[in-house]
């Protein structure tokens, strides 16, 4: 990226509302992903994640969405900390139902209804509040219903610990039969340039109940970055475990992710304001309201998402030439999202190969 594609000046995030009716959050249409606070893909210093919160707060942003598995609660321990004194100038999301095991690739998905109850309580406490306005089942329990798991979730509201509720990587279908019981604020699920699954089932039926949607890892966990190197993964980063970012996967998508850059460099914007603005594009053609959350350790990286706002901060604009040399660069990418993909929406619609 050149100095000149640096934003000198961030655009201010606009208001948007997830969910309707009495599942309707008011948040900004971008929010800090917190997984990065808690080690995943490289250390950082507790002062330095406090500090990389403040910037984004003072960049106008006030949705930070963690969970209880990132770092087994470093993360929600973290994130508490800094609303110390100001818990209700934010909009805070965490999750449950992931359990923890022998790392990634041995956990399991939990979602009955008193793991549920039970983990809520320990999230309050590491995040030092009294009320979460967004939790999410985390991921789908494959023994437990979801009409279950929805249920508990919807208890948490009438109990006053939790305003809204929400799925992570649940399919269409999942995602009906739980709104059926208790309407959901948000779905949270991966959605980039690079994966694109959600976008036959998971979107089209976001868009038609009117719940929020959330896209996580939106620069392709930083492939889709100006600063991205295979040589940043060190022994401890997380990705070493998906598909993307391993042998002659990684050296594929570092070069389809060179495309990227170039288009970006083209257009004088960094590559991850790039992944941003064609997000709210595409959004923008399924009728459906998002709230990214990209991660970072860095204030610059920051900036450099956050620029995909655009000027007016509603999201951005790509030009027609641009998506269209994005469109089928997902098909060309090499491996799976997820290092099981019976753990995401797309492996259980049939949408990519199952283990």
């Amino acid at each position: 990226m050149t100095d000149s594609a640096q934003p000198e000046t961030l655009p201010t995030p606009a208001t948007v509302t997830l969910g309707t009716g009495q599942a309707a959050l008011t948040t900004t249409n971008i929010g800090y992903g917190a997984m990065s606070i808690a080690g995943a893909y490289g250390s950082i210093a507790e002062d330095a994640a406090l500090q990389l919160l403040e910037h984004v707060s003072e960049s106008g942003v006030n949705f930070i969405d963690t969970a209880n598995i990132y770092g087994d609660g470093v993360s929600e321990e973290i994130v508490g900390k800094f609303l110390t004194g100001r818990r209700d100038e934010f909009v805070l999301a965490t999750k449950v139902g992931i359990e923890k095991g022998g790392g990634v690739g041995q956990r399991r998905a939990r979602g009955d209804s008193a793991y549920i109850k039970e983990q809520i309580d320990h999230s309050l406490r590491r995040l030092g509040t009294d009320y979460v306005d967004l939790y999410y089942l985390h991921r789908v329990d494959p023994e437990v219903p979801i009409e279950e798991s929805a249920g508990a979730l919807g208890e948490l509201v009438e109990a006053g610990k939790v305003r809204g509720i929400g799925l992570s990587e649940a399919t269409g279908e999942e995602i009906r039969r739980a709104h059926a019981v208790h309407p959901l604020s948000a779905v949270q699920s991966e959605w980039s340039i690079f994966a694109r699954d959600v976008e036959v089932h998971v979107l089209p039926a976001v868009a038609e109940l009117g719940i929020g949607f959330v896209p996580y890892s939106p620069v392709g966990r930083g492939l889709l970055t100006d600063h991205f190197s295979p040589d940043d993964l060190t022994e401890g980063d997380g990705r070493h475990n998906f598909p993307w970012f391993q042998g002659e996967n990684l050296t594929h998508n570092q070069q389809l992710a060179q495309k990227v850059r170039q288009i970006a460099a083209e257009v004088s914007v960094p590559t991850a304001a790039l992944a941003l603005s064609w997000l709210f594009e595409k959004a923008a053609g399924f009728g459906a309201t998002i709230s990214p959350i990209p991660g970072t350790r860095y204030a610059k990286h920051w900036n450099e998402l956050q620029a995909g706002l655009g000027a007016d901060g509603s999201g951005g604009t790509v030009s027609a030439a641009a998506l269209e040399q994005l469109e089928g660069l997902a098909a060309e990418v090499a491996g799976e999202r997820s290092f099981n993909s019976g753990w995401v929406s797309g492996g259980r619609e049939g949408l990519v190969p199952r283990p």
